[in-house]
């Protein structure tokens, strides 16, 4: 989330937007199941249309922050390992009032984030494109060349490198625990930086969940279908 210019104190909060989005969901978003270590914070949505016959795709995806030590946050092992730029952007305090909600963002910048960690996506029609594979795989590297491309020595359009996912590395077979019932599915456990793991849900949309190897200590990957509200 980036923002330019000077906001004014009363600028509507952009969270807003997306949860009216998600809720045009044809089927129900799924996240993580709860955890103390896990504090929801954003939704993430993209959407593709064709021919007329309005959504042909849509992609919801879940965002949190990381708590290591959530019975005291306080404690700085909860925080981020920041530049010295970056922290000193969240530290300045400009000398203008800025929304509550911007407010509450840029303090999350302080701690880890699970970016885009649980994505739960529905198609109007099966294709290639939408195996268990196929979406593990895109997710896996949508995560890597967003947060890890320095670390993996990628150019912006780097997308064909084989330091990337592909489906040859998904193993099947994985058991994925969705509101307590244990699905059939696959991971992707080759990564050095993200591990991946994913299961078709019987609403006919696909889970996917890719988190940063460092944090897998500190959650339980099973997963909930998202209660409204």
């Amino acid at each position: 989330m980036q923002f330019a210019g000077v906001l004014p104190e009363d600028a509507p909060d952009p969270r807003l937007e997306r949860e009216r989005l998600v809720k045009s969901m044809p089927i129900p978003i799924v996240e993580f199941v709860p955890q103390a270590a896990v504090e929801f914070a954003d939704f993430s949505v993209s959407t593709t249309s064709g021919n007329g016959s309005g959504v042909d795709e849509m992609s919801v995806s879940i965002s949190a922050t990381l708590w290591r030590n959530p019975v005291d946050k306080s404690d700085p092992a909860n925080l981020a390992d920041l530049d010295k730029g970056t922290r000193r952007s969240i530290d300045e305090v400009p000398p203008w009032p800025r929304p509550a909600w911007l407010l509450e963002h840029i303090e999350r910048m302080r701690y880890p984030m699970l970016w885009e960690a649980v994505q739960t996506t529905w198609q109007r029609e099966d294709s290639e494109y939408s195996t268990l594979g196929a979406r593990l795989v895109h997710h896996t590297n949508h995560i890597l060349m967003n947060h890890f491309r320095e670390e993996l020595g990628l150019g912006l359009h780097d997308w064909d490198s084989p330091a990337l996912a592909s489906e040859r590395v998904v193993r099947r077979g994985v058991d994925v625990a969705i509101d307590g019932v244990v699905f059939s599915g696959a991971e992707i456990d080759t990564d050095p930086f993200v591990y991946a793991v994913g299961a078709k849900l019987p609403s006919g949309g696909t889970l996917t969940a890719v988190v940063p190897r460092e944090y897998l200590p500190y959650l339980t990957l099973e997963f909930v279908q998202r209660r409204s509200g």
